[in-house]
């Protein structure tokens, strides 16, 4: 059983920076993959990016790559989302994952969720 909390949204101009964090309970992080997701108002939920157990494989959706990066730290059981250069498009509630499997974590339903932290890009 995996228990996440995210934080570090906010509102940032066109442009600007933000970095999101997840926390995640339990002793076996290191063997759970993790992502992010996010959805905007209208639209389905969407893949952004993910990171394997051991943090030596990443993933991105083409819409963030080279303007987001996905980090973690086992020792202290968080994912980190670091995200460049927003856009207005970026604007959307974002969702840390959690999975045994890095496949099924991209592909199909994580099996974990947190509830969610909002990213609003505007001037």
């Amino acid at each position: 059983q995996v228990q996440l909390v995210e934080s570090g949204g906010g509102l940032v101009q066109p442009g600007g920076s933000l970095r999101l964090s997840c926390a995640a309970s339990g002793r076996t992080f290191s063997t759970y993959a993790m992502g992010w997701f996010r959805q905007a108002p209208g639209k389905e939920r969407e893949f952004v990016a993910a990171i394997s157990g051991g943090g030596s494989n990443t993933y991105y959706a083409d819409s963030v790559k080279g303007r987001f990066t996905i980090s973690r730290d086992n020792a202290k059981s968080t994912v980190n989302l670091r995200m460049n250069s927003l856009k207005p498009e970026d604007t959307a509630v974002y969702y840390c994952a959690a999975e045994i499997g890095l496949y099924k974590l991209r592909f199909g339903v994580p099996g974990y969720w947190g509830q969610g932290t909002q990213v609003t890009v505007s001037s």
